[in-house]
């Protein structure tokens, strides 16, 4: 608990990532003076803009799934969402494409899912609606219930385990996803969604089938003017709140003395706190912002031996004509499904095929290319630096022109001739530029023995006030899980002050 006699009222939050600014507006609004310190050049984290050419790129999260939790942080500081950002309804969520030319669209209505699903096995639309009672039942015990519920102590663990044993919590989303369903393409459909949080479909625990419900019950949505959009949103508000938030400005060290962390030291300067919360990558925070207290070291070196989730390859490029068949999300599958995720999570090389995200925001919001262009990300799942020891400085152009040239064939004629501009994001970017360990994208992978009281806390079990938010703690990586994540810590914070959250206006 934090020593209230002091009143203390100062708050550092590491990272402008959506957690690190969730959580700064949250405090900032209940009264809590809270300065952001951000190490890049702009807020967002992995979020980040980058500008080409005159086309708009969103480095990051590019699907918002529940703007309900969006909404709470604004409601919070007595503001509307809506003011701020305009979010679009996305339809098809999803094109699925398979490798021998199969294809479903991912839409959330009942009529036209049930005439997709009879198209590839009549008898799985009964098994998938028994899927989407069970994806319903574990969104209700698993996110609404406890989604912001801190896990401190293992008796919360506890308490929750009857339900999670009911839900057969156990199981891999894969293996519950086929109880239900036998066709493998739909298997694939309806399981591949723990990869957005950096699961894992055949170990990740079945509780994260609650994505598919998730998605059903809100939709999918877009902010207008990219993602990049939402994060000036948020700073806006957190500005407009009173707050603080320094850019360029890397935090070297959290400066504890005894049982309690004093401040940050930034370029050199110590700058006092009353509490500090880190936004960054758990490992990173442990092992480098904290390198100097022995709590840091043992807790860094713990972290840093826990299963982490994979990596990312990513491409951003621009076209300088459209496509009439695209859809703003789509999934191309390669021609392995258990087998490709096996070699991303384990190694011990990036394999020789691969499946892909596609992201064409310009289908929802043209403004974000020049008129008549068309403005793309595609990812790739790749093991993170500690599975494949790959060279990406050599290997990064020549995996960007596979793609490319795989998207061309499949999807994109005429890609290469029309293309403007692209850009990569390899794994060594996600360890020098974002600071995540090993490169790994989504923080500490969410297989059960890792989820809920075994993930990292969102306030140390030592230092009574440091606290976190972001993937590496709980609930987990994802917009909604990170949003959750400081919704969860700041109720710690203000009980740990003795201060009431402030009531809408």
């Amino acid at each position: 608990m934090l020593d209230v006699t002091k009143s203390p009222r100062r708050a550092a939050v590491i990272g402008s990532g959506f957690g690190g600014l969730s959580l700064a507006i949250r405090l900032q609004a209940a009264g809590i003076a809270t300065t952001i310190f951000e190490q890049r050049d702009k807020p967002g984290g992995r979020a980040y803009v980058y500008e080409d050419n005159g086309f708009t790129f969103d480095g990051g999260p590019t699907v918002i799934t529940d703007p309900s939790c969006l909404e709470d942080v604004y409601e919070a500081a007595g503001r509307r969402l809506s003011d701020y950002v305009d979010l679009i309804s996305v339809s098809p969520f999803y094109r699925l494409l398979w490798s021998d030319g199969r294809q479903f669209d991912y839409v959330n209505e009942q009529t036209a899912l049930d005439a997709q699903i009879a198209a590839f096995n009549p008898a799985d639309v009964e098994g998938y609606r028994r899927f989407f009672a069970y994806s319903k039942a574990v969104f209700e015990e698993g996110y609404l219930k406890l989604g912001a519920v801190p896990f401190l102590n293992f008796s919360d663990m506890m308490k929750a385990g009857p339900q999670l044993a009911k839900l057969q919590a156990w199981r891999s989303v894969y293996s519950m996803v086929s109880s239900f369903i036998k066709d493998e393409h739909l298997r694939e459909a309806f399981s591949f969604h723990s990869l957005l949080v950096g699961g894992n479909p055949f170990s990740t625990s079945s509780i994260y089938a609650l994505i598919h419900a998730l998605e059903r019950k809100w939709g999918v949505f877009f902010p207008r003017g990219g993602t990049g959009a939402l994060v000036r949103g948020m700073v806006k508000l957190f500005t407009d709140l009173g707050g603080t938030i320094h850019l360029s400005a890397k935090v070297d060290e959290i400066v504890v003395e005894g049982d309690r962390a004093t401040g940050v030291r930034v370029g050199g300067e110590m700058r006092p706190f009353d509490l500090v919360a880190s936004n960054a990558d758990v490992v990173h925070t442990y092992a480098h912002l904290m390198r100097n207290c022995a709590r840091g070291k043992a807790e860094g070196a713990k972290l840093a031996r826990k299963r982490h989730s994979m990596s990312l390859f990513v491409i951003y490029f621009g076209a300088n004509r459209t496509w009439d068949h695209l859809q703003h999300h789509t999934v191309l599958f390669g021609p392995r499904y258990r087998g490709l995720v096996d070699e991303i999570f384990k190694g011990p090389r990036l394999p020789d095929d691969f499946s892909l995200y596609l992201h064409a925001p310009t289908v929802t919001d043209k403004s974000l290319a020049p008129e008549g262009s068309t403005a793309f990300y595609v990812l790739s799942p790749v093991p993170h630096l500690g599975k494949a020891e790959i060279d990406w400085e050599v290997e990064g152009p020549k995996y960007r022109d596979r793609i490319l040239g795989h998207l061309e064939q499949r999807l994109l004629p005429g890609l290469k001739e029309s293309l403007v501009t692209t850009r990569i994001l390899t794994p060594f970017g996600f360890r020098d530029e974002l600071s995540a360990h090993l490169g790994s994208a989504f923080s500490v992978e969410p297989i059960l023995t890792q989820s809920a009281w075994f993930r990292p806390h969102n306030r140390d079990d030592k230092i009574a006030n440091l606290y976190f938010a972001g993937a590496g703690t709980h609930p987990g990586a994802g917009v909604p899980g990170v949003v959750g994540s400081a919704k969860a810590t700041a109720g710690l914070i203000l009980e740990d002050l003795g201060i009431a959250a402030r009531s809408p206006a």
